[in-house]
């Protein structure tokens, strides 16, 4: 399905030069990246006025507002201009890269030589005066080729941060009894500025009815069966939860008011399955392949994380219960021969009841995998259809084993008092089956029972965590440093944590 709630980041490149210095030669150096950019594919719009004095940063600005960036490339030819420079930053309305010239050759290190090295330290200095925020790479110093890297970089960090500055949270709840961990206190939104639109579930089961025969309901049917084929197990089920996911669509639209980009977070149980008629998370999961994640459990940080891991790499994500462990028999019989670099510890199964897109499920059988299927809810089939041998209400989770390769698991959460902090985890999902039910999978992340300790527990999160897949941390990291974010992340062996008991 197309991500059709995710930003591009448009990005122009903006050349500075300091006035003692020769301007041409930041210039030179400009037009090589923008070379450098187009052998590499990425699109760029070269901003053609150079910047040497404050009235030139506010004409290149509007250049580059001009012809639709969103995201800019401060690029520091020469020493460059300190303050002209960083009111770049200021003056634009999006997300801002700094970098500078290495010098090009040992025989020009008189007229040739730029001195950039030099001026990013006096820039970086003038962004923190300013209190500016911006996107500098690791190091951020190099010829063509490697500028046009860290621009490669720079672009899902600035199509978060995009969409983070576009983004309200649809919320329906409230959060089910003992579910406390999963607060959402709205002062840290704003201060990331997310809007957030907070309604009860009886506004939602009013709109889901008034869609009763929408003329759209069947095309849904009809997509639904083709993308669940051998795994639609329940036809019947298909145009309740095809109405209903016009319903979240529809209200997107009509509630995202000045807002760009929608999440949402729903109360899934446990009135909804009986009043609804249906479990919603296949629906949730179809959203969340076309970048508009529906966190489970009225989840409000949840959906944000998963909304960031979205815009990083534009690709369907999920988000699940970092829920059990892997029993020592299991991980003696299928894991260990086979992934020897793995201790019990650094296993754990991720799980929710059917939320993660269809896409990320296993499709093979091998190793005893489940392959993907709507299936009814377990766990409420006991609470709520108790005594009834037939599941009905209870239908409409997505199953089977999530698919094997790497993943990033990571959340953005506030303290108990109300303090944004993040954690970060790259690792991956086993191919190994799960011998269990629900839309789950064996995860392996390196040193993991101590992270689950000294971070997971040690920083209070809840139990809920976001699944990018792929390894995505170098970007999240980028983007949670740039927010203002403390980041936890997974310490390798032999590096303790500071709450960890160097004796134990």
């Amino acid at each position: 399905m197309q991500m059709n709630n995710i930003p591009d980041a448009k990005l122009g490149i903006i050349a500075v030069s300091r006035d003692c210095f020769i301007r041409t030669l930041s210039e030179r150096r400009r037009a090589a990246i923008v070379e450098a950019c187009t052998r590499a594919g990425i699109a760029i719009t070269e901003v053609k006025v150079t910047v040497e004095n404050e009235k030139d940063a506010l004409a290149a600005v509007a250049e580059a507002k001009a012809a639709g960036c969103n995201s800019l490339v401060v690029f520091l030819g020469n020493f460059g201009p300190e303050t002209p420079e960083t009111l770049i930053a200021r003056e634009f309305d999006g997300p801002c890269m700094y970098v500078a010239a290495a010098e090009e050759t040992g025989k020009d290190l008189v007229d040739g030589r730029g001195d950039a090295y030099c001026g990013m330290l006096n820039c970086s200095y003038n962004l923190g005066l300013r209190k500016l925020k911006a996107y500098i790479p690791e190091y951020p110093v190099g010829t063509a080729d490697d500028i046009a890297a860290m621009i490669k970089d720079f672009e899902p960090v600035a199509r978060t941060l995009i969409g983070l500055a576009g983004l309200k949270i649809i919320s329906f709840g409230p959060r089910p009894q003992d579910f406390f961990a999963c607060n959402a206190p709205i002062k840290a939104l704003y201060d990331l500025g997310v809007e957030i639109e907070e309604n009860s579930e009886l506004d939602l089961l009013v709109a889901y009815r008034k869609h009763a025969g929408d003329p759209r309901i069947q095309s849904v049917v009809d997509d639904m069966a083709r993308e669940l084929g051998m795994g639609n197990t329940y036809p019947d089920l298909l145009p309740r939860m095809a109405q209903f996911e016009l319903t979240l669509l529809d209200w997107a639209e009509e509630h995202k008011g000045a807002r760009k980009y929608v999440a949402f977070a729903d109360k899934c149980w446990p009135a909804f399955p009986e009043e609804f008629g249906f479990e919603p998370c296949y629906v949730n999961s179809r959203l969340a392949s076309r970048g508009i994640p529906v966190a489970c459990e009225v989840d409000i940080y949840g959906a944000l994380s998963e909304f960031i891991g979205a815009c990083i790499t534009k690709d369907a994500v999920t988000l699940l219960d970092i829920n059990n462990s892997v029993p020592a028999d299991l991980y003696e019989e299928d894991i260990k021969p086979r992934f020897p670099q793995y201790k019990l510890t650094d296993t754990f199964m991720g799980f929710h009841c059917g939320n993660t897109p269809f896409c990320k499920l296993t499709t093979s059988t091998d190793c005893n995998l489940q392959c993907g299927k709507i299936n009814y809810q377990i766990i409420q089939h006991r609470l709520l259809e108790a005594g009834r041998d037939e599941p009905d209400f209870t239908r409409g989770t997505l199953e089977g084993d999530i698919a094997a390769g790497p993943i990033t698991f990571f959340r953005v959460q506030t303290t108990p008092d109300t303090k944004l902090q993040a954690y970060v985890a790259e690792g991956e999902v086993l191919p190994v089956g799960t011998r269990s039910f629900g839309g789950i999978g064996i995860f392996a992340i390196n040193e993991m029972g101590r992270f689950y300790r000294h971070i997971l527990i040690g920083k209070r999160y809840p139990h809920h965590g976001a699944v990018a897949f792929g390894h995505h941390g170098k970007a999240l990291f980028s983007v949670l440093s740039i927010l203002g974010i403390e980041v936890g992340y997974n310490r390798k062996a032999g590096d303790l944590y500071p709450t960890e008991n160097p004796f134990a």
